[in-house]
């Protein structure tokens, strides 16, 4: 079981818990991620992402998209697709 590195976090707001992912894949509601950073890494379902503020079900390799994250995160943290 390979996990694939599908971008890195580029900015979080921790006031609300979202984090600014720049994808170098696509990514669709429904899949699986794990965030791995310096002293934390954890899996989460993909339930809702969003692009300019408008919600997207897929967004694709050069895409930032705004996520809502179980954990706080930091900015360089990688990101992976879970299989």
């Amino acid at each position: 079981m390979t996990d694939t590195q599908i971008g890195k976090i580029t900015h979080y707001f921790d006031k609300i818990g979202v984090a600014v992912l720049e994808l170098t894949a696509t990514l669709k509601t429904g899949d699986r991620i794990k965030i791995s950073g310096h002293d934390n890494e954890f899996e989460q379902d993909i339930t809702s992402m969003q692009i300019e503020h408008e919600q997207v079900a897929e967004a694709n390799k050069g895409q930032s998209i705004g996520l809502k994250v179980d954990q706080p995160v930091k900015e360089g943290d990688a990101v992976y697709k879970v299989s």
